[in-house]
């Protein structure tokens, strides 16, 4: 079997590693993308003619033209968990797989809206902004996460993991997620609106879908308390930036932290991260080794079990893998 890493250089350093490469490496035989951009659909096609198995970063699309111009391919495996940019329906029509890693990033992520949470409260970053341009800092009233009210919108794995951090601080939990189940009676599941109207932080972890999009727009914001700070860690696209940009510039809210946006590979834009009152981080949730290994070593396990004729953990379209090995 061949596989086609599609990584950049850079990108499998920081997002595929030695220890899954070897491993990978180990399993089939391995061509690695050694430019420096993301493969448009084009430079795919060319790349993966001859071989059996696609391993995909978040950056390289598979649009549908892929899979039917590719005969041989057997296997599209997505080295992440969101596959929106995948053409799931041209894949499954076609006989490939498609898989998706798993969470593997859950602790990385709540850690870090652990450290927008304190930054935004303490003035961490601005303060240091200043002492790094040779500027005294001016000295503020910082606030105590303890006796604070946390509202978490979307309550899958971070979320839960989150809200434990965040009782082990004592803070006040809300929750708002019409799709989950909470049994446990410290934490308050609410309507949405109510949980902005208690809040005075709001991390925003839902999933991302067609009916999330713009979720946080002019009327949510609007219900936010005047003193309240507003955290993504999910997707750009849940977000209206213009609604938002216009509730931070006229201090109708505290302030923001986030780590996704609509720039390129989900990072922040430039227009709301510049802002005075917004902390913003280019997309690093995930980024740390235990996270990165979690989900890469998952695409090894995957390969393993395809190059096998075997259906892995993570497939989403396996009643419709035609292309698997004999």
């Amino acid at each position: 079997m061949k596989v086609l890493l599609t990584h950049t250089p850079q990108a499998r350093g920081q997002y595929y590693g030695e220890r899954s490469l070897k491993g990978l490496q180990a399993i089939a035989q391995v061509v690695q993308h050694e430019a420096n951009d993301a493969l448009d659909a084009a430079g795919l096609i060319d790349a993966a003619r001859d071989v059996d198995i696609i391993v995909a970063d978040r950056l390289t699309e598979g649009p549908a033209e892929i899979f039917a111009q590719l005969p041989r391919l057997r296997a599209f495996v997505r080295c992440a968990v969101d596959i929106r940019n995948i053409d799931v329906e041209a894949a499954s029509a076609a006989g490939v797989l498609v898989t998706r890693a798993g969470p593997g990033f859950v602790a990385s992520v709540a850690e870090l809206a652990l450290g927008f949470l304190v930054d935004l409260s303490r003035g961490v970053s601005r303060a240091s902004a200043d002492y790094h341009s040779g500027r005294l800092p001016e000295v503020m009233m910082g606030r105590q996460l303890a006796g604070s009210t946390l509202g978490i919108i979307g309550y899958g794995s971070i979320g839960r993991y989150l809200a434990e951090i965040a009782r082990a601080l004592g803070m006040n939990i809300l929750v708002a997620d019409p799709f989950a189940t909470v049994t446990d009676a410290t934490i308050e599941h609410l309507p949405l609106e109510q949980l902005l109207e208690r809040s005075d932080y709001v991390v925003c972890l839902a999933v991302a879908n067609d009916a999330t999009e713009n979720l946080i727009g002019q009327g949510v914001l609007a219900r936010m308390r005047s003193h309240a700070f507003f955290i993504n860690l999910s997707r750009g696209n849940l977000v209206d930036e213009a609604a938002l940009s216009a509730a931070l510039r006229e201090n109708r809210i505290a302030g923001a932290a986030m780590d996704v946006g609509r720039a390129r590979d989900q990072m922040p834009t430039l227009e709301l991260a510049k802002l005075p009152n917004v902390i913003a981080t280019p997309h690093i949730g995930g980024l740390t080794p235990p996270a990165i290994e979690s989900q890469s070593l998952e695409t090894v396990r995957q390969v393993e079990a395809i190059v096998g004729g075997k259906v892995p953990v993570g497939a989403v379209n396996a009643d419709r893998w035609t292309r698997r090995p004999e």
